[in-house]
């Protein structure tokens, strides 16, 4: 490939990825729990990307190519075995939150940390990337009926850990532990 036109697909693979970096990040982080372990998944992600990008940029989909593939590199680091690997049952402390919806969010996120892996990724596909029943059931290589029966399994474990956090009086939550695992 002459220099000119290597420069050109860096160039764009650089605009692509700076594009969808915040997205695929995100993603990474709703997906596992941890940001430090979703952005090296991360990061192996878009350097396969990178090695394959001549042909990756070709994708009639390429977004749902890069969220295949990162969806992918979440399954394979679940299945190393240093990944079950819990070296603390202590969440490290955050700041205050600056706005009172923060304080949700974080509930949420830590609900979610909480359910089972499969209908975790059912809904953050659901409903942090909007993604459509076929096109979850796309991703994931799996059946639209098996989504919607995730999707609803997962939202009722999320419903179940939520509503005591929803009863607890602001004041009477206590902070600084993990709380206990479903999966």
């Amino acid at each position: 490939m002459p220099l000119s036109r290597a420069l050109a697909a860096d160039a764009e693979y650089t605009e692509y990825v700076r594009a969808g970096l915040p997205q695929w990040r995100r993603t990474a982080y709703l997906m596992c729990g941890d940001w430090h372990q979703g952005d090296d998944i991360v990061q192996r992600v878009l350097t396969e990307l990178y090695r394959n990008w001549p042909r990756a940029r070709r994708a009639d989909n390429l977004n749902a190519l890069v969220r295949t593939m990162l969806l992918r590199r979440l399954i394979d680091d679940r299945r190393r075995r240093w990944a079950r690997v819990l070296l603390t049952d202590l969440l490290p402390e955050r700041a205050a939150p600056t706005a009172p919806d923060a304080t949700e969010r974080l509930d949420v996120v830590a609900a979610l940390r909480q359910v089972a892996p499969r209908q975790r990724a059912v809904l953050v596909l659901r409903f942090f990337q909007d993604l459509t029943v076929e096109e979850t059931a796309q991703a994931l290589g799996c059946a639209p009926g098996t989504v919607k029966s995730q999707t609803a399994k997962g939202l009722a474990t999320l419903r179940g850990l939520l509503a005591p956090i929803r009863d607890d009086a602001p004041t009477t939550r206590q902070t600084g532990s993990a709380p206990a695992s479903v999966c």
